[in-house]
């Protein structure tokens, strides 16, 4: 069957750790790896002892829940927008947002499901994973980039911000990282784990923030991307930085948490965690 455009793949058997012919591979076992970093992940948020708490971010007729959490330090702080998987608002999104707090910054995760579920509910609210991937492909664009807008507005004006944002997506998010550093140019930085690129020239031509890319040597269906947008953000005089990391799968920062990731996805996983890291506190400094 062929791929929808812009939505993920499932986890290869390589990105969990395994390698076995594929008829010997139940779907059972598949959903038990996939839910092994969810688990840690929801082990992880109840242990935090970072406040956080659901925000509902209104703007015309929409109103987006975003999970909120804020950095124990005494001085105002920047925030990172995540944005999430096909796979909706999970709680290793969530995790991921904590982690940032932990190194200092406000983060926000908006659910861009939200009022798409049955009922007009949320990522939570669709009765299968398949569903809500399927609601992610159905998204409209324009909406997506207002709801954004609307989240990055929210979240510099908190007192406790500094006003300075960044934003950060993965799979589909990082994809829409790329494509909504085309529609503000007060972002400090666009940081586009696994995500495509847009096609347009006069798209790219309005980026004003650095663009930094994480990518998995072992998927090709992206990488083959790279090169095209390097080469339209250099005609364009942007700031574009990938880095490839090899042996790596598609979904590594995912996948590279599970018990039984392979050695690949755990090193790329630690080592783009330290580049980001890095990164964060090289744009906030600017």
């Amino acid at each position: 069957m062929a791929e929808r455009q812009g939505v993920c793949p499932e986890k290869t058997f390589e990105e969990v750790g395994v390698r076995i012919p594929v008829l010997l591979v139940s779907a059972a076992f598949l959903l038990s790896a996939s839910a092994i970093a969810q688990d840690s992940a929801s082990q992880r948020l109840e242990n935090s002892p970072r406040h956080h708490e659901w925000v509902a971010v209104k703007h015309g007729d929409r109103t987006v829940h975003s999970y909120l959490v804020f950095p124990e330090v005494e001085e105002k702080a920047p925030a990172v927008v995540v944005i999430h998987e096909n796979r909706g608002l999970t709680d290793w999104v969530r995790s991921v947002a904590d982690q940032l707090a932990e190194a200092g910054y406000i983060a926000i995760a908006p659910d861009l499901l939200s009022g798409m579920a049955p009922g007009g509910g949320k990522t939570n609210d669709f009765p299968s994973g398949d569903a809500a991937r399927e609601g992610i492909s159905s998204l409209p664009p324009d909406q997506v980039t207002a709801d954004l807008n609307a989240v990055c507005d929210y979240v510099a004006k908190l007192p406790a911000s500094n006003g300075m944002v960044a934003i950060a997506g993965f799979c589909w998010g990082g994809a829409q990282t790329f494509r909504f550093a085309t529609n503000r140019r007060d972002l400090a930085a666009s940081f586009v784990f696994y995500g495509t690129g847009p096609d347009s020239k006069d798209a790219i031509a309005n980026i004003k923030s650095p663009v930094y890319g994480f990518y998995g040597g072992n998927d090709a269906r992206v990488n083959a991307t790279i090169p095209q947008s390097a080469e339209m953000m250099k005609e364009a005089g942007k700031t574009f930085e990938p880095v490839t990391y090899e042996g790596a799968g598609h979904g590594f920062m995912r996948s590279g948490e599970d018990s039984d990731a392979s050695e690949a996805n755990r090193k790329a996983r630690q080592e783009a965690w330290s580049r980001w890291k890095a990164l964060l506190q090289k744009v906030f400094a600017d």
